[in-house]
């Protein structure tokens, strides 16, 4: 089915092809939806909730999805609008500050973790994760994408970013994610 578009002819036929692919789509990039909503959300009960959204949207998508990009591409680009949805509902609902790469890369280290996080694995990958979440949502966006490997210019797809910024976007990115998250570790020590 992944190879074969077509125009449904009738109403029936249009909500049996948005089935069908909804189905493909959880089916191939089930797992990468399950990584993005956790770059996008820490919190289990939340994250949980905000699956069901990306699911809905996705479902919902589908009576639009004609053809025009890849399926992988229009997965990403609903569930990265989902994404950014969730994040400024919960951002209203918190008020929770968001900080660009300027600002997390001024942070005061009292809001780092401590090295013996560092040392554990998991704990790092949660660490970047939080540094991850702190992220404007577009400069999330780009680097969750980056991660998912995605190539530029399905980034730019998605993003709305020229695909010659994202690269360079990108080594901003890891390099003050790189210091943070170093910066961090040596705090303790």
């Amino acid at each position: 089915m992944l190879g074969e578009r077509r125009k449904p002819h009738s109403l029936h036929e249009s909500q049996e092809l948005g089935e069908c692919l909804n189905r493909e789509a959880i089916a191939i990039f089930g797992h990468a939806l399950d990584r993005l909503a956790c770059a996008y959300e820490a919190d289990p009960d939340t994250r949980r909730d905000f699956m069901q959204d990306i699911h809905l949207a996705l479902w919902r998508s589908f009576a639009n999805f004609d053809g025009r990009c890849s399926l992988r591409t229009w997965v990403y680009r609903v569930a990265h609008n989902a994404a950014a949805s969730h994040v400024m509902r919960q951002h209203r609902m918190k008020k929770r500050k968001f900080v660009t790469l300027d600002e997390l890369e001024n942070l005061l280290d009292r809001e780092q973790e401590t090295a013996d996080i560092a040392a554990d694995r998991g704990k790092a990958l949660e660490r970047i994760s939080l540094l991850i979440q702190r992220l404007d949502p577009l400069d999330r966006q780009v680097i969750v994408s980056h991660l998912e490997g995605l190539q530029a210019d399905v980034i730019s797809e998605i993003t709305g970013i020229s695909a010659g910024n994202i690269p360079m976007k990108i080594h901003r990115i890891k390099n003050v994610l790189g210091r943070r998250f170093n910066q961090g570790a040596n705090h303790g020590k």
